[in-house]
């Protein structure tokens, strides 16, 4: 063995040696999420269409009340349909474990499969004029499926989470490289929620890295790539993640002719520019020569209506409800102090382009007067971004931002179509600088009221620990994933009043 590979036992507190019978293992727990995930999709697909039916015919909510229920058409319509979508979710890679388990591509699958098996119900109606279905019970199970069904593979995605942290379900990889890109690399894929377990890395031509073999970040070293049939066999390596930026031409080459024939061994290519891929890529061909181009949204455009429809209902209601609360929250602040009820802050949207953010003022109007009183203070704002004990909030202030009030008109925000519910941290352009390349990605998307840097900590948080829960959620977007931060997670967070100041 490697003499690097000696010391290459545990690292971030995962174990690097195989572990025996660890593959027959994880091909039976596969097995049986894929047979739970099929059991779901039958039960929730079930459910979506009976809860349609009891909501359009038995609740009585129609568009058209002509419309005569049959309980048993629809029963055996709901059968066709349950199969029909099985079927569908089959051929649709919804079971293929490659799409499960992490990323956005299982739920746009799930939307896009619902979508076509509505669709093609709605074709029939027009191909065979007997066959009569309610438009509404169409469009509520439609609905009901893609958010039951969705919630219920999100809720089971939890169970991979869980198994990942207990060392199942993980590909063992090594990363291929000596230069920064490496660290990187290693500190974004040591999370066991990626699915892999980094088990070394694989220098080019030296005997050490020489710019990262101190690194503390940094997993085993275990040899260069000369060594790297023998290591990978030894130590069942499953995947090799080369950074392009490392290898010139010529070494790629040689190294894709060495591992081309190493049975059961995937090689992948990291650009180096995954600060900027984060909102995906584009492949078409011209000729023979592959080319990548960088989309410049995030969410595709069903993804994008859903959202949008999703966050403007629930702002729209939100005021209506909240319209009370507000009258007495801006009484409260013209009696503390002096000022405008409204502050408006200047921040970067979609794109870079500027937009007031608003908020109920929380500061004395002379806050600045107050802050040049306490120079160190002002040092500590500007590098941190944010003070525990700022002299400038009020008294209804510092309550206000404990339960996080003040962001509550951010909510005309989202109606006007600058921000969303939930999204990435909004900055201001002063603040741009402190996210270096990734605030081309963080641009995407529209900022947020609420996100994962709120319900992890908040104030309480560094730049680079925001940073790499924007870019996560950014990288991670899906409908689910906005309800869980929604509806769970900042409930907690605001009824904890954690980072909050």
């Amino acid at each position: 063995m490697n003499a690097y590979m000696e010391d290459a036992v545990v690292w971030k507190g995962l174990p690097l040696a195989a572990p025996r019978g660890g593959a027959i293992q994880d091909r039976i727990i596969k097995t049986a999420y894929v047979i739970a995930l099929l059991v779901s999709d039958i039960l929730m697909l079930g459910a979506a269409l009976r809860l349609a039916y009891w909501i359009r015919f038995e609740l009585r909510i129609a568009l058209e009340p002509t419309v005569v229920p049959s309980i048993e058409f629809y029963s055996q319509l709901a059968l066709l349909m349950v199969a029909g979508c099985i079927v569908m979710f089959a051929f649709g890679g919804l079971y293929h474990w490659p799409n499960l388990g992490g990323g956005t591509t299982e739920y746009s699958r799930l939307f896009n499969v619902c979508s076509i098996a509505m669709l093609l119900v709605i074709l029939a109606t027009f191909i065979f004029p007997t066959f009569v279905v309610a438009r509404f019970w169409l469009v509520l199970s439609w609905l009901l499926a893609l958010l039951m069904v969705g919630t219920a593979r999100f809720l089971l995605r939890r169970v991979v989470y869980a198994l990942r942290a207990r060392g199942h379900l993980l590909v063992r990889a090594a990363i291929v490289g000596t230069n920064p890109e490496v660290l990187a690399l290693a500190r974004e894929l040591r999370h066991h929620w990626t699915g892999y377990q980094i088990v070394g890395i694989f220098g080019i031509g030296w005997a050490v890295p020489p710019e990262t073999g101190n690194a503390d970040d940094l997993p085993p070293y275990l040899g260069t790539i000369k060594d790297l049939a023998d290591v990978v066999r030894r130590m069942q390596i499953r995947e090799l993640i080369v950074s392009a930026s490392s290898l010139h031409r010529e070494e790629l080459l040689a190294l894709y002719a060495q591992v081309h024939s190493v049975p059961g061994l995937e090689l992948r290519l990291s650009t180096g520019l995954f600060e900027l891929l984060t909102t995906g890529v584009v492949v078409r061909t011209a000729g023979i020569v592959p080319l990548i181009g960088l989309k410049k949204m995030r969410l595709s455009p069903p993804e994008l209506l859903l959202k949008t429809t999703f966050e403007w209902t629930l702002a729209f209601v939100g005021l209506v409800l909240l319209s009370p609360i507000l009258a007495v929250l801006a009484l409260l602040i013209k009696l503390d102090s002096a000022g405008p009820v409204i502050h408006r802050r200047k921040v970067l949207g979609v794109g870079g382009r500027e937009f007031d953010a608003y908020k109920l003022r929380t500061m004395y109007v002379d806050g600045e007067r107050i802050l040049q009183r306490h120079p160190e203070l002002a040092v500590r704002l500007q590098r941190e971004g944010k003070l525990k004990d700022d002299p400038r909030i009020t008294r209804v202030g510092r309550w206000l931002r404990r339960f996080s009030l003040d962001e509550l008109p951010q909510l005309f925000n989202v109606l006007a179509g600058q921000m969303s519910l939930v999204g990435p941290r909004m900055i201001s352009p002063g603040e741009a600088e402190h996210y270096g390349n990734h605030r081309f990605n963080l641009l995407t998307v529209k900022p947020g009221i609420t996100g994962l840097w709120q319900v992890s900590g908040r104030s309480d948080l560094s730049y680079r620990e925001r940073v790499r829960l924007d870019m996560y959620y950014v990288r991670n977007y899906s409908i689910w994933l906005d309800f869980q931060i929604l509806f769970i997670k900042t409930a907690r967070a605001v009824l904890r009043a954690e980072g909050a100041y």
